[in-house]
Parts: structure tokens; C-alpha cells; sequence
């Protein structure tokens, strides 16, 4: 079990990780011993949660993102450094012991009553907000909203199997099969969560001042999270089994109606519930990663948070894996089925190969030196499949077909963009085949219908192709960066789909609203609508993102120095 954070004197406050020295003096005020949580209080607590996980989540984003807009606009001031930690909802408070800490967003509503970690009756009381250091006291905030949240997110859970799963109509409608597709292993993700809060509660009880909460975030990512890549992978089979059955049986449709409006589900649909588990894991990560930011740097605690962060990314990635495999799987099957080879077949199906993008361009006839285009014959209509290994040129043909006219490995193509030729060769570039189906070098000159659209194609047909800015990887100091206060989901293989409150680092910008980027905490590129974002304007808050990212990573970062020394041996 890891050190209680107390300490008898500031200076002992400091050095959380040396145990305190005897004072040679006595001090005037010291701080009398702190009696653990009493499992009755506790139990208060918790019944106080008022927010359904859903509200909670949204309510903590949305916090998250007018948090960032006040540090933005504090790009000269001393109180900017002071908020650079995510804080919260701004109660204030009448209290001399608060210190007029930033707050971090829990579930307060106003019809439930629910107090952050320092406005609990036992820590106002204890005197303990006059001992720990304003950056102790955020660190005791975020380990308090993992717990909490865990709470809400477990009445959620709840919610789903007893008011939806187990209902009698809804079990006389639904057959076996199709239950099981739509709620899959829920139940074990329930005994799962509810495990992990006892376990929690457990350290709450301990001690007001909470020691540590990402030791049992390891233990429990590595022994029972596996839950979790099982119900997430069944996600598409999910989604399309509620649709038809949406479709298919009115009766069903009705009762799932009359459900939602039970007072319970405060307006919440039946499908954000459905959508919890990955929900949960994604947001699990990023609160980890909001504690590692508090901790002290090469201390015990760190290890242990960057350790709970490496588990749950690998948890999820693994869920991540699993819905593009399913959809994966079916994509290419279904492309397979449309392609009609002129040239060598080539197969297309494998289980390492997945589309990146598909798309109609126009293919300039004749020699790419000829300027004179009078007409728009000069075009030609192509269609082409990028899969993550191989390119496809094809020309479409009746029937939903398509004709393979030329192929290409990925890793043989280069792409080069004409500037200044005139509107007739606006959004025009050429690819470069180094050798194609015939083994010879060959070159195409493509127009795309907008900049973006070259943009894309260009980034996807040459992934190493240098961008506009710099990525995470770079380790500059600065970089454009975009926050997104609007949730985007992804309608094309290379667009990135975004939650609320992400940070990304911006790649590159295309003159008709959108945006390469990448996203902080995960690395993940794509395209999105910039009307999706706010850029972050001061230099000082996107150089504490990075900084804070890096930190973050950096157990990926010491990986991949170990695995590049193996190498060059």
C-alpha cells in the first residue's frame, strides 16, 4: 500500500516520498491525527450522487474546455500559470481553509447535492487544507473524481441491466441471440466495475487524505479490464443489431420508447447506455493521465501512475482493435466483390491489410508537360483503393463495378504538388508509381474537387511526406494546437472523430475549413471540420500541453530508446 499523503508540518509536505523528520522543537499547531473515512460516511456519499455517468462526463468536459478558454485569455498574468491544471466549476467558497484552490468538476448538479474532495464536512474539519500545498490538494481532487466517477459510471451500469436488460416485455420481445448481441457481457463489465469501487472505497476509507488510487487502477486494468476488449469488440454486431431491430419489430421500438421516459433515464437515450463501457475505459485513461500530471516528478507515485496508464492504453488499443477488425473484415470482403482485374489479380483480402481511403479523382490524358487545357476532356475519371500496403487504380464500370487498370505497394509511391499553374491545375499533383503492376516506374497527374481533398489524398498516398507543422514526435516546445468543443464522428477512414475537450497538436490546414491534426493524448491522426475546434492561441498553455504529454509518454518514449539500441546492435 502506498504512503499516506498526511504530513505534521509544511515541511514534511514538501517531500512526500522521505518520511518526516522529528522537529527539534515542537510546533505551536500541529496538526491533531486525522480519523479514517468511516465507512457510514462514505456510503452518504455516495448515495449523494445525483448525475447519471453520461451527465457527468459531458459536465466534466464541458468544464474541461471552459477551463482552457480562461487560461487562453490569460496569456499575461501570473494567475495563468497559477490555473494550468485542469481545475473545475468555480463555487465559490466562503472558507478560509480552501485557499481558493482550483476545483476540478465532479457531479454537482442542481438537484443533487455532491462536494469535491475539499468540501467533505471530515476534511474541513481536520484542518488538513491548511498543511497540504495547493498542488497537493489538486492531486487529492483528481484521485477523488476517478472515484467518484467510477460511482456514477457503476449507477449507469446498474441502470442498464435493471431497467433495460432485465425488463420482462423487453426479454419476451427480444430472442436469446439477439440479446445477447445487444447486451453482450454486461453483466460481467458490472461485477468488473463494482469490484474495482469496492476496492476503492476501501482505500477512501482508509484516510481522508487519500494515499494513492493507480495501484489498484494497475491491478485491475491487468487482472479484470479484459472485459471490457469483449464488449467493445462486439460494438458494430451491437450497433446493427439495435438498428434492425429498430426496423423490424415495432413492438420493440415501443417498449424501448416507453422506457427512456421513465424519470430514471433523465432524458438519456437507450443507446448511451449501450455505449458506456468504451466510454468508461477511454475516460479511465485520462483521468490516470490527470493524476500523473499532479504527481511528483521520479517519485514513487509517478511510477506507479505511469505503469496504470501503460495497462489501460494497452486495454485500450486492444478495444480499438477489436471494432476495426469486425468493420475491417466486412469492408474488404465487400470491395473484393466489386473489383474486376484487367491487369494481374492481385488479392485483396488479408488479415493485415485495411482500407485507408477510397475515392474518385480526375486523371489528366496526355503528357504531364501539357499546359493547354481547353476543355475538361483532358480528365478522365479515376477511382482509387489505398489500403494501408497496397494502392489500387481502377476506372468504375456499370453494375457497381470497377476496373483494375494498375497497382502499386504503398511504400513505391511519392506525390508532388503543382503550385502556381493557374485555376485550370488549382487542387492538381502527381503521383509517382516506382513500379507498378508492370514493374515499371509510371506517373499520374490527378486533380482532386477542393485543396483539402488533394491534401488528404497527397498525406495518405505519402504518410512520411513532410506536413505544414510539426507533430508530437518532434518535441518542439510549441505548436499549433486546436481544442475541440464540438464531438465529431469520423465519415471517411482518414478522418479522426473527436470527443469534447480533445487537445490536438495541428499538422496542416487546407483553405476550405479543415484540419490535419493529431491528438495529444494518444497520438491518433486524422481530418476533422475546424469548425469543429477553438485554436489555443497562448504560446504558454500549448507548450504546458506538450510538456504535460510528454511526461506522460514518457515510459513509451524509454521503450522505444530501448528498442532502438537493440537494434543498432
Amino acid at each position: 500500500m502506498m504512503p499516506c499523503l498526511l504530513r505534521e508540518s509544511p515541511a514534511a509536505a514538501e517531500s512526500p516520498e522521505r518520511p518526516a523528520e522529528p522537529e527539534p522543537e515542537p510546533e505551536p499547531e500541529a496538526l491533531q491525527p486525522i480519523q479514517p473515512l468511516t465507512a457510514e460516511s462514505w456510503k452518504s456519499l455516495i448515495e449523494q450522487i445525483g448525475l447519471l455517468y453520461q451527465e457527468y462526463r459531458d459536465k466534466s468536459t464541458r468544464q474541461e474546455i471552459e477551463t482552457r478558454r480562461l487560461q487562453d485569455s490569460q496569456t499575461d498574468t501570473e494567475e495563468c500559470s497559477a490555473s494550468e491544471e485542469t481545475p473545475s466549476e468555480a463555487e465559490p467558497t466562503n472558507t478560509v481553509e480552501s485557499k481558493a484552490v482550483p476545483q476540478i468538476s465532479l457531479l454537482r448538479n442542481s438537484t443533487s447535492r455532491f462536494n469535491l474532495w475539499q468540501d467533505l464536512p471530515e476534511i474541513r474539519s481536520s484542518g488538513v487544507l491548511n498543511i497540504l500545498q495547493p498542488d497537493e490538494i489538486k492531486l487529492q481532487e483528481s484521485m477523488f473524481e476517478l472515484v467518484t466517477s467510477e460511482a456514477s459510471y457503476y449507477k449507469s451500469l446498474n441502470l442498464l441491466v435493471s431497467h433495460f436488460m432485465e425488463n420482462e416485455r423487453l426479454k419476451k420481445i427480444l430472442h436469446q441471440s439477439e440479446a445477447h448481441i445487444l447486451f453482450s457481457n454486461v453483466l460481467d463489465v458490472m461485477a468488473v466495475s463494482e469490484r474495482f469501487l469496492l476496492d476503492l472505497e476501501q482505500r477512501v476509507e482508509e484516510n481522508i487524505v487519500i494515499s494513492d488510487v493507480c495501484d489498484i487502477v494497475y491491478q485491475h486494468t491487468v487482472n479484470h479490464f479484459s472485459v471490457y476488449v469483449t464488449y467493445v469488440s462486439n460494438q458494430t454486431y451491437q450497433e446493427r443489431a439495435y438498428k434492425q431491430l429498430l426496423q423490424d419489430k415495432p413492438n420493440f421500438r415501443e417498449v424501448i420508447s416507453q422506457l427512456e421516459l421513465d424519470p430514471k433515464c433523465k432524458g438519456l437515450s437507450f443507446s448511451s447506455f449501450l455505449i458506456l463501457p468504451f466510454q468508461r475505459i477511454t475516460r479511465l485513461k485520462l483521468l490516470v493521465q490527470n493524476i500523473l500530471k499532479k504527481v511528483e516528478e521520479k517519485s514513487e507515485k509517478e511510477a506507479t501512475a505511469l505503469e496504470a496508464h501503460k495497462e489501460l492504453e494497452t486495454v485500450v488499443k486492444a478495444c480499438n482493435e477489436g471494432v476495426r477488425k469486425m468493420s475491417r473484415t466486412e469492408q474488404m470482403i465487400s470491395i473484393q466483390k466489386k473489383l474486376e482485374f484487367k491487369i494481374k489479380s492481385v488479392p485483396i483480402i488479408s488479415h493485415s491489410r485495411w482500407l485507408l481511403k477510397q475515392g474518385e479523382l480526375q486523371q489528366m490524358n496526355g503528357p504531364k508537360t501539357s499546359r493547354t487545357l481547353r476543355t475538361k476532356k483532358l480528365f478522365r475519371e479515376i477511382y482509387l483503393f489505398l489500403f494501408n500496403d497496397l494502392l489500387v487504380i481502377c476506372r468504375q464500370i456499370p453494375g457497381d463495378k470497377y476496373q483494375v487498370f494498375d497497382s502499386a505497394p504503398r511504400g513505391l509511391l511519392r506525390v508532388e504538388e503543382l503550385e502556381d499553374q493557374g485555376q485550370s491545375l488549382a487542387n492538381v499533383f502527381i503521383l509517382r508509381l516506382l513500379e507498378n503492376a508492370d514493374d515499371r516506374e509510371v506517373s499520374y497527374m490527378l486533380k482532386a474537387s477542393s485543396q483539402s481533398e488533394m491534401k488528404r489524398w497527397m498525406i495518405s498516398l505519402a504518410p512520411n511526406r513532410r506536413t505544414k507543422f510539426v507533430s508530437f514526435t518532434s518535441r518542439l516546445v510549441d505548436c499549433p494546437q486546436i481544442q475541440c468543443v464540438h464531438p465529431y464522428v469520423a465519415q471517411q477512414p482518414d478522418e479522426l472523430s473527436l470527443e469534447l475537450a480533445d487537445v490536438l497538436n495541428i499538422l496542416d490546414k487546407a483553405d476550405d475549413g479543415w484540419i490535419f491534426g493529431e491528438r495529444l493524448h494518444d497520438q491518433e491522426r486524422g481530418w476533422f471540420p475546424s469548425s469543429m475546434g477553438e485554436e489555443i492561441l497562448s504560446p504558454k498553455i500549448r507548450s504546458q500541453n506538450l510538456k504535460e504529454c510528454f511526461r506522460v509518454h514518457k515510459s513509451d518514449d524509454s521503450q522505444r530508446r530501448k528498442l532502438g539500441s537493440r537494434n543498432r546492435q
